[in-house]
């Protein structure tokens, strides 16, 4: 067995050797004494050297990735003195998990070396990466230093999301077929009228038959086209919640196993793989709520979110470039834990949903209050849909075809996903009912 010195024991050491040399007069324990000193102090200086002249550099290559995907960071260390570094380590620090950005280098003199961490995103949500510190020590590793670096950065991690090619919803035109009586600012088939032309009007949006007429370069507005306004309500209460604690076990065993060998030894390929991060209700329903939101807006939809986590997230219907963007930058950071169950939720956001709206509800909530809240939003005109991730595949004990049953008796169409189950296949077809009706 290898034995480690450190600086107490060469002190003790030492001074032992003082004593032993007071006491019996030999030379030799002075001098034994004298040389421990010396290595000690030597020890230091070296370790001090070698952490000085040091510039460390980060450079995130990847701002927002998304569940699956890898993120990109440089790590630099330049050598700014002439002196040579033989052992310098890097400790990480970051909040991403399984983040690989440690390694240990030597540096000759005026020397810059550069080292990419390749990390599996594996949890959504917004990490600080960095800072970092540096570690070096003497050859005869008895004195270890370390200096910290405050260099950091952010990088979000969006929900992982899926392609739903086959996904439908229905288009819930407003009575007589009549636009909205609001301006757009992208081009939408409904013409509202016409005016002249502007600096930094697009091209694309001149009336050319009014142009020749009047002889003016004359544009179209645009107001919004009948179609629903589609909101995905998100159910983030934190009783709802119903994780599958085997999964988890397993995960965090397969963690354990790899945490016992030396990190340098890892592969981004050996690192956790995002199914064991899918172990709850609530990460089903946040990555079936991302991948619904890019559907739709691929199809031009009018799309919004209402969630309430642990603040109230509500991100108004709009189909600009952005809004994908926005639904995912809000999905990334929420989490359930709100006490306002899913009635309350519809209830309080009710004024927002009108006879022009479809509510696409994802819950995994039993509590059969909030089917009679969706209820009154029925009797007001407004269409809905619920996509239902079932707490009993992840564990749960309770029974939830009271509650489906109940949602067929609204004729409400409902889609049900289940641990394991690929989201397309879940949204295929409603439970019990016809497809989408034309009322």
């Amino acid at each position: 067995m290898k034995l480690m010195l450190r600086p107490l024991t060469v002190l003790v050491l030492s001074v032992c050797s003082f004593l032993a040399a007071q006491g019996t007069g030999i030379r030799l324990f002075f001098h034994l004494s004298y040389l421990l000193l010396a290595l000690l102090a030597l020890s230091l200086l070296w370790a001090w050297l070698n952490l000085r002249g040091l510039d460390v550099e980060r450079e995130t290559l990847t701002h927002r990735a998304t569940v699956g995907e890898y993120a990109r960071e440089r790590i630099g260390i330049r050598n700014r003195w002439l002196l040579p570094k033989l052992w310098v380590e890097l400790r990480d620090q970051s909040e991403l998990p399984e983040h690989g950005g440690g390694f240990v280098a030597s540096l000759a003199g005026r020397e810059r070396g550069r080292w990419t961490a390749r990390t599996l995103c594996t949890q959504r949500g917004r990490f600080r990466l960095g800072p970092a510190t540096l570690i070096s020590g003497d050859p005869f590793g008895i004195v270890r230093l370390s200096r910290s670096i405050a260099s950091t950065s952010e990088i979000i991690v969006y929900p992982q999301m899926v392609d739903l090619p086959e996904f439908k919803l229905p288009s819930a035109e407003l009575s007589g077929g009549q636009a909205t009586r609001s301006r757009a600012f992208n081009i939408t088939p409904n013409v509202a009228t016409v005016r002249e032309y502007a600096p930094g009007d697009s091209m694309n949006r001149i009336h050319w038959r009014t142009t020749a007429r009047t002889g003016r370069m004359m544009v179209k507005e645009f107001e919004l086209d009948p179609s629903a306004d589609v909101y995905l309500v998100l159910d983030m209460q934190e009783r709802a919640v119903v994780r599958d604690t085997r999964a988890v076990e397993a995960a965090r065993a397969v963690e354990d196993e790899r945490e016992r060998g030396p990190w340098w030894t890892r592969r981004p390929s050996e690192r956790r793989s995002p199914p064991t991060t899918l172990a709850s209700t609530e990460e089903y329903a946040v990555m079936a709520t991302a991948s619904l939101a890019r559907a739709m807006l691929t199809k031009n939809r009018v799309v919004g979110l209402v969630a309430w986590g642990q603040h109230r997230e509500v991100i108004p219907a709009e189909r600009e470039s952005r809004q994908l963007f926005k639904i995912l930058e809000a999905l990334a950071v929420l989490r359930a834990h709100s006490a306002q169950s899913l009635a309350e939720v519809l209830t309080a956001e009710s004024q927002r949903f009108g006879r022009n709206s479809t509510l696409v509800v994802i819950t995994s909530s039993l509590d059969e209050r909030w089917v009679g809240a969706l209820q009154q939003q029925l009797y007001r005109g407004v269409r809905s849909a619920v996509l239902f991730v079932d707490p009993q595949s992840f564990g749960g004990w309770r029974d939830p075809e009271p509650l489906l049953l109940r949602l067929a008796e609204l004729r409400v169409p409902t889609f049900r996903l289940r641990q394991g189950q690929p989201l397309p296949d879940a949204l295929r077809e409603p439970l019990g009912v016809a497809a989408w009706d034309s009322r």
